[in-house]
């Protein structure tokens, strides 16, 4: 059975974007690099929500990210892509499918398919409702070495669930990368 796991940048206080939905504060430099290409090479479809979808979509199949970053670019937009909305009519960024129904009936069903893992990238709203689901096997959170003060927090206050640490490393940029698992609860 394929898993899915959630990967997200935040900051030292909890934080996915600044104000005014601001991401420039993430730390991404070669290792990073490095480890997102390894990431994706270990998956086998990628999922989003609409706004996060709206902005990888506008960046990735682009000229300009192909020649700045051709080994991540190449990979994400050969993946295979779900978009999860209500209002979205249409998409066309290359391999990807739109879905309008229930986010957490979709991915129980896409887990049950052969193939690579799933993962979910940013999409704060939609991993919350697949958390809140039991649809989410592993969270890979990587703090960034910057505190903001104010933005908007990963994590939702109906999130609360217990987690194991299943892995940890550092990069030499500061960031850390924390890999949990949610606990089962009887």
């Amino acid at each position: 059975m394929r898993k899915v796991l959630a990967f997200n940048l935040i900051s030292l206080d909890g934080c996915f974007e600044g104000p005014d939905h601001n991401i420039d504060w993430h730390t991404v430099d070669d290792e990073f690099d490095d480890f997102a290409v390894q990431q994706l090479a270990d998956l086998g479809m990628l999922i989003f929500g609409r706004v996060t979808y709206d902005l990888m979509a506008s960046y990735w199949p682009t000229p300009a990210a192909i020649e700045s970053d051709p080994h991540v670019a190449n990979q994400m937009n050969a993946l295979p892509k779900i978009v999860f909305s209500r209002t979205r009519q249409t998409v066309d960024w290359t391999n990807t499918r739109l879905v309008s129904t229930d986010a957490g009936a979709e991915v129980a069903t896409l887990k049950t398919q052969p193939g690579k893992d799933i993962a979910l990238f940013g999409s704060a709203k939609l991993q919350s409702s697949l958390l809140q689901a039991g649809q989410i096997d592993e969270l890979r959170v990587m703090v960034n070495p910057v505190i903001l003060g104010r933005g908007t927090p990963l994590f939702k206050p109906e999130d609360h669930l217990k987690v194991s640490l299943l892995d940890m490393k550092r990069f030499r940029s500061g960031n850390v990368l924390l890999t949990y698992a949610p606990r089962q609860t009887t």
